[in-house]
């Protein structure tokens, strides 16, 4: 495909569906991502975080048999090594740009799930596989680099430095299950009607069921809170606290709770 058809060619699919924003990634067969679609990926996320209709984010991968297989590894045979650093730079700030906004991210892997779909799905704050769909891992050791977009840091940070090198240097992939007992998967949903039972479950972040404003300064003083020290974390946590005690919805949450009712937050 020509530079020109890539750069005009649908790569991310996003809408908004009931306040849930869905950022598919759309290449088929195996939703690897490319400059181009990092670009729409970014713009994507943007659209998602300006959007005050938009309470939680859902990421996954168009079909039903790749999340992703990450980089194109046929684009980076034909770029020079210039361009592989600003597009793991690239990605680096997409990623850190889904950690940085302040909504729940849930990531629905739909299928395997390796290499810089992983990493994608690392900077999730939720990831729901779909059950013997595919397999999952950092294999990237195979084709003699590392996994450049965020693997190698956020992996030990879930798992721990000796068990996450151990993954990477043997390259190998592994099952959802196995990801699960290492804590990089939260859940596995069953196949059928999997995505809309992803959906079901960001449905409860969202108003009038929970104060989407808190599930989101929950996840943002988590995520920036994580490597600072501990008493400036805390100065972060009341700012966010402080933050939503002005919000309309803790208003409600406390009232409802002392008349023993339930809450209908409204995301203000």
């Amino acid at each position: 495909m020509s530079a020109t058809a890539e750069a005009t060619k649908t790569l991310i699919n996003y809408r908004n569906e009931g306040g849930i924003g869905i950022i598919e990634m759309n290449d088929p067969p195996a939703n690897t991502y490319t400059y181009e679609m990092n670009h729409q990926m970014d713009e994507a996320i943007l659209k998602a975080r300006f959007d005050n209709n938009v309470h939680v984010i859902m990421l996954t991968g168009a079909g039903d048999k790749f999340f992703s297989a990450g980089a194109n590894i046929k684009m980076l045979n034909s770029v020079d090594p210039t361009f592989k650093y600003y597009f793991c730079l690239h990605a680096n700030e997409m990623l850190l740009r889904l950690e940085h906004t302040p909504k729940l991210v849930v990531a629905a892997i739909n299928g395997h799930c390796v290499g810089g779909g992983l990493e994608i799905a690392m900077a999730a704050d939720i990831r729901i596989a779909r059950k013997d769909s595919g397999k999952i891992g950092l294999p990237e050791v195979n084709l003699g680099v590392l996994p450049g977009t965020g693997g190698t840091q956020r992996l030990s940070r879930m798992v721990g430095k000796s068990k996450a090198i151990e993954l990477m240097v043997t390259g190998n992939t592994f099952t959802f299950e196995e990801a699960k007992e290492m804590s990089i998967i939260n859940d596995i949903f069953d196949r059928d009607n999997f995505k809309e039972n992803v959906l079901e479950y960001c449905r409860q972040f969202c108003p009038p069921n929970k104060a989407s404003r808190a599930v989101g300064n929950i996840k943002r003083s988590v995520q920036t809170g994580w490597e600072i020290p501990l008493e400036s974390a805390l100065a972060v946590e009341r700012e966010l606290q402080q933050r939503l005690f002005a919000s309309d919805d803790a208003k409600e949450g406390i009232a409802a709770y002392v008349e023993k009712r339930p809450a209908n937050f409204t995301a203000k």
